[in-house]
Parts: C-alpha cells; structure tokens; sequence
C-alpha cells in the first residue's frame, strides 16, 4: 500500500527528489503527504495532481494514487 510522489521543475531541486514512494494512509491528504516527505510546511503557490488531474491540497489520497507537485505556471 503506497502512494507515488512526483516533484517537478524547480521543486525537485528545492526538495532534493525527482520521485519517491510513501506508504499510504487512511485519511492522508496531499498537505500531509507533502510535508511528511519533505519535512516543511506546505508552500501556498504549489499546485497538486492526483492521478494526472488537478486537486487541492486537502484532497484525500487512496492506495495507488500517484501524486504530483508543481511549482505556479506561467506564461504567454
């Protein structure tokens, strides 16, 4: 029972990991999950995908997800 852990651009140099596996909960959320991986308070700016789809970072995870951190996206 595992959750995937995916850091993307510059918060996979921030946090050190470009992926990583944690063992899954009941009643975990994706805040939680940040910062038990991490070990720091959750940033405001970070966008979260469960399962390759956005959600918000009190989302509660399930066995098997797979779950992304983005830093904010911008462009033009």
């Amino acid at each position: 029972m595992s959750i995937k852990i995916l850091f993307f651009a510059s918060l996979k140099e921030q946090v050190g990991l470009s992926q990583v596996q944690s063992p899954w909960q009941e009643g975990l959320t994706a805040r939680q999950l940040w910062q038990q991986t991490t070990h720091t308070e959750f940033p405001t700016n970070v966008l979260v995908a469960r399962n390759q789809a956005y959600c918000e970072a009190d989302t509660l995870l399930a066995d098997g997800d797979e779950l992304a951190f983005f830093p904010p996206v911008t462009g033009g």
